[in-house]
This record gives structure tokens, sequence and C-alpha cells, in this order.
């Protein structure tokens, strides 16, 4: 894709309300609205070389897309990890030490947001400060997408290309109405499910395909 430096410039904007946040969470209760933005790019940006890779070759290579998205992803977060790893083994008390292994298996594994649901749930909510790589929940959700959307793409794009908007525009309707529901009846598994935040990566999904119509 060619470089798109007003994205990189929404990036800045966008991550600088969950620096506020973490800083003064009382002064700034909104400040996850970040990572909001942060889902909508995402899908954006995705679906756009999806799209460039479609145009180019007729057909979406899906290895080639796995290949890119692992590249660039697991180094940072393998330093991460190993960062955390070190500091960790001298910082944190018994039981947080072995909430953070976990958490790096489940970061690796692209589950890290089922996992932070499922132990705040186990562990009676640790505090934050002492889950090194509680951030990594974002992440665990975008890794889901990027592994299910271009099969769902690459079968769109064979067997019902026709239709495919139109399907989009469905599931996003169903996960905005399923985010609503669960807001109020479960809002600890609504924040954390990749379900319930798919609307916000097919808002940027659709814009991509308004972009190539353009």
């Amino acid at each position: 894709m060619k470089y798109r430096s007003e994205i990189d410039g929404l990036r800045s904007i966008a991550i600088l309300p969950v620096i506020l946040y973490h800083l003064a969470p009382d002064l700034i209760p909104y400040g996850y609205l970040g990572v909001d933005i942060f889902f909508v790019i995402s899908g954006y940006l995705i679906t756009s070389i999806l799209l460039k890779n479609y145009k180019d070759n007729n057909k979406i290579s899906i290895k080639f897309f796995y290949e890119r998205r692992i590249r660039r992803i697991f180094p940072a977060l393998l330093t991460v990890i190993f960062t955390s790893f070190i500091l960790s083994w001298f910082l944190l008390p018994p039981l947080e030490k072995i909430d953070f292994y976990y958490s790096s298996i489940a970061s690796i594994g692209f589950i890290s947001n089922f996992y932070f649901w499922h132990s705040g749930e186990i562990y009676g909510a640790i505090e934050s400060q002492f889950k090194p790589l509680l951030h990594t929940w974002s992440l665990g959700v975008e890794e889901q997408f990027y592994i299910f959307f271009p099969i769902y793409l690459y079968l769109a794009f064979k067997f019902f290309k026709k239709f495919l908007l139109i399907s989009l525009y469905i599931f996003l309707s169903l996960s905005f109405l399923l985010a609503n529901w669960g807001s109020s009846i479960y809002p600890d598994f609504n924040f954390f499910f990749s379900g319930t935040r798919a609307w916000e990566i097919l808002i940027g999904v659709i814009l991509a395909f308004s972009n190539q119509n353009k």
C-alpha cells in the first residue's frame, strides 16, 4: 500500500486519550475511545491490503497475507513479552507471576482478550498494574480478525461477490446490536469479546470498499 500520512496522524491522535486515561482515569473516563478508533483503522488498512492483492493478482493470497502479519506483529510482540518476563521475575508477586506466564501464552496464541476476561473471573480482577500484557487484549481482537476475515473475503469473492457488501452490513448490524445488549447484561465479557468489537472493525472494512470504488 501507498503510505498514508493522515492515517499515521489519526493513530497518533487516537493513542493520546488512551495514555491520558491510564494516567488519570477519573479525569479522562472515555479514554478507551482511542482503542475503538484503532479498530476502525485496522479494519480499513487490512481490507485495503487484501483488496490490492485481489486487484493485482485477481485472487487473495491468504498465505502471503498471514506471512506479512506474522513478520509485522511477532518481532515486537516477542520483544515485549521477553522484556516483561525478565522484569516480572523481580517485580511481581507469586500469583501475579502465574497470571503473567499464562497471559504470555495467550498473547502468542492470539486469545489474550479471552484470557484477560477469564482471568479476571478466576483471580478476582487482579489490579491492572500487575498485568504487564493487559494491553494485548486489543491485539487479540485484531489477530482474530486477521485469521478469519481473509478466509471469508476469499470465499466471498469466489462464491457470492455480488452479496459481499450486503453481508458485511448484516454482520456489522448484528455485532452492533449484540454489543449494545451485552454492555448492560455482560459488560466485562462484552468489553473483551471480538464479536462485540467486530462492528468497529467492519466500519473500517466498509470504508475501504467505499474508497476502492471512488
